[in-house]
């Protein structure tokens, strides 16, 4: 394994990388909830979000984005 030749671009500017950050803080904040149990805070509630943004994040890798290819267009 290796890493691409633009990978600090990468890095900086596409949204399924911005999306699979977002995803890991909810799945992050439902592991807090579950440990410290605040009163009227549902269950899963932050997993469904840490879900549907994984679905921004997957279907954002396919999707072709500008700042990645030099063009502000």
């Amino acid at each position: 394994m290796r890493l691409i030749d633009d990978w600090r671009l990468v890095l900086r500017r596409a949204w399924s990388v911005k999306f699979n950050i977002a995803a890991t803080a909810f799945g992050a904040a439902e592991v807090a909830v579950a440990i410290w149990k605040p009163d009227g805070m549902p269950n899963g509630m932050f997993a469904g979000a840490a879900a549907a943004v994984s679905i921004f994040a997957n279907v954002s890798r396919l999707m072709a984005q500008k700042e990645l290819h030099g063009t502000d267009k």
